[in-house]
């Protein structure tokens, strides 16, 4: 859950470092360190964000044409500079960074500490790169093998980088299990956590495969071999992205920007899928698969956080539209209960980014069970997109801020298409209810566009209720993972404790909660158990519990009833995920706003979790 970023070429090295990081610290903002090597290195490194680590380094030796930076969210060690990465080895010869856990790392901290070797930070990086030099030395072996020999004794996941002051011009790096992109550009290298820092450079990039070792020298090629001491070919890809996607483009954040530009990528995500004049859907990255799908015993959604709320809105869309069994598991969870797997199930694993630990774990155990695996995720390369047999992308384009915004509705709309061609395989749709719903999820993207032009009523509810210390989230049936995913917006950057619950179960335990300083949400669309919601809203209001709803444009009964209430456009039940979850997206952005909290970057969080 670390950014890293490195050069090595022709130009400055630093400046290129410190954008790196800055575009990369989305994924952890501990701790940030630098090291440059030239003629020696020179190593600068600090508690805080980035913009800290700017500061330490004015007036300090910048130059120097290779380094490796490195921003940090903390897993072995809490956050200070001693723990900052780059870590050196004893003799100072080699600088390392690294995202990912060596699990065996308490064991070859004893063997090297009995060999003399001390330590001066609680990381498991600093004893990987000890352990490195150790066989080096006692081996009397070159650099890039002294790598391999470690990686074959180490238990864990890794991305690292490594450089030596012996070696001016290279870089080695390797992984297995956390995500590095090789950038190859004009006699020059770059390499990162992901694509961001690279694409302003080249947007050729080579994704590295687990248990690959990349040696990078400035003015030679590519050089890929693996920890088994094979020499691979590398597979050099293009970057689809744009830099401009990367930048703000004048919203104050990351998170308002990536909810204003939801309509876009919504339409993205059906963009050449979906032809509703036709009546054709195609999803051809799992064209081949749709027997599969349609004959399985049943569908096994795995996923965490956001995805995994979108992976709940699945289980409805597939059971109430294709009439085929689903069941959503945690990835955490699902693999560390011995789940019941057969070559008849096929999983769906769902990620933003393609690279969530928990949820590559659980693909692998799957697939040694023999299942079919398919995988949605958003960005082209990423792990998951290679480890499953197929798979759609959501075109979401990169989503920067911590908190999921328009990668959830993404998902939403790509299960959404999913899960009506499958209906329309099956049949169980009568061919013109079927054309009406296709011409209401075209519609969705416009709908999206009017609702976030209404901007007033989140910001006036976010200021009512801004101090408060508890919030209640509700709803039913296609409603229920949105209340989820609107609790779990409002925790993750405002810091107040919310929970998500359907509407029906709240007086089976936290109606004890509600009170006259307890707001709680609705989602209260006029459709499917309505009343029932209604009732629930009487409930409520009996007890002096402050009432926010989101209604259908013309609501009259729960207006009554409500205290504030947030209108979105009129559509189908099985389509109203996307637009409800958006004024919750946009309240939860108003509290974090007024409360001071720092909206793209929340305590304790990293955008791409890939550590488990």
């Amino acid at each position: 859950m670390c950014g890293i970023v490195a050069y090595t070429g022709y130009k400055q090295a630093h400046p290129i470092l410190i954008k790196g990081l800055q575009r990369l610290e989305y994924r952890g903002y501990d701790s940030a360190g630098i090291s440059l090597l030239d003629g020696k290195v020179y190593t600068y490194k600090t508690k805080g964000k980035v913009s800290e680590l700017e500061s330490f380094i004015k007036n300090k030796h910048l130059k120097g044409s290779l380094g490796i930076a490195h921003t940090r969210w903390a897993t072995h060690g809490e956050p200070n500079q001693k723990n900052a990465h780059p870590h050196f080895s004893q003799t100072k010869s080699l600088s390392i960074i690294h995202n990912g856990i060596i699990e065996n790392y308490v064991t070859l901290k004893e063997e090297l500490t009995a060999r003399g070797y001390l330590f001066e930070s609680d990381t498991d990086t600093e004893v990987l790169v000890n352990l490195i030099e150790d066989i080096r030395i006692n081996e009397k072996v070159l650099l890039d093998e002294a790598v391999r020999i470690a990686l074959c004794q180490v238990v864990g996941a890794y991305a690292i980088v490594i450089l030596s002051d012996e070696h001016p011009n290279t870089l080695i790096a390797a992984r297995k299990g956390s995500p590095l992109v090789v950038g190859i550009g004009d006699d020059e290298f770059f390499l990162a956590s992901d694509a961001t820092p690279i694409i302003e450079y080249t947007k050729n990039v080579v994704y590295l495969e687990d248990e690959e070792i990349a040696i990078l020298t400035r003015g030679e090629e590519l050089k890929i071999t693996t920890i088994t001491n094979q020499e691979k070919t590398p597979y050099i890809q293009k970057l689809e992205w744009n830099l401009s996607e990367l930048e703000k483009g004048g919203y104050d954040h990351f998170m308002l920007k990536e909810i204003y530009e939801q309509p876009r990528s919504i339409r993205d995500s059906m963009r050449g899928r979906l032809n509703p004049i036709t009546g054709n859907i195609s999803l051809g990255g799992i064209i081949d698969y749709e027997q599969k799908l349609i004959n399985a015993n049943r569908i096994i959604i795995i996923a965490c956080g956001t995805s995994w709320h979108a992976g709940l809105v699945g289980e409805y869309l597939f059971e109430d539209i294709a009439r085929i069994p689903v069941e959503v598991e945690y990835a955490s969870e699902f693999r560390y209960r011995n789940p019941i797997i057969g070559e008849n199930d096929v999983i769906i694993a769902i990620s933003q980014s393609g690279e969530t630990a928990d949820t590559l774990a659980a693909i692998e155990l799957a697939k040694k069970k023999g299942a079919t695996i398919l995988g949605i995720c958003n960005v082209v390369g990423s792990s998951i997109a290679r480890v499953t047999h197929a798979g759609s992308y959501t075109h979401a384009g990169p989503e920067i801020g911590v908190a999921s915004t328009k990668a959830f509705t993404a998902q939403v709309t790509v299960l959404t298409l999913m899960a009506l061609r499958l209906a329309q395989i099956k049949g169980t749709i009568p061919k013109a209810r079927f054309m009406q719903m296709l011409q209401e999820l075209d519609r969705i993207p416009e709908k999206v566009e009017r609702l976030l032009q209404n901007n007033g009523t989140t910001e006036i509810i976010a200021q009512k209720y801004k101090d408060v210390n508890n919030f209640l989230y509700l709803g039913r049936g296609y409603n229920f993972p949105v209340a989820l995913e609107g609790a779990l917006k409002l925790k993750e950057i405002s810091y107040i404790h919310a929970e998500g619950y359907p509407a029906a179960e709240m007086k089976h335990g936290p109606i004890a909660l509600i009170d006259e300083n307890m707001p709680v949400v609705f989602i209260a669309p006029h459709h499917g158990i309505y009343e029932k919601v209604v009732s629930n809203i009487q409930e409520v209001k009996a007890r002096k519990g402050k009432i926010i709803a989101i209604v259908t444009e013309g609501d009259t009964i729960v207006r009554n009833l409500a205290d504030y209430v947030i209108e979105i456009p009129a559509t189908e039940e099985f389509l109203i995920p996307i637009l409800a979850s958006i004024p919750l997206q946009k309240l939860a952005y108003h509290m974090a706003v007024l409360r001071g909290c720092n909206v793209d970057m929340p305590r304790n969080l990293a955008k791409s979790v890939t550590v488990e």
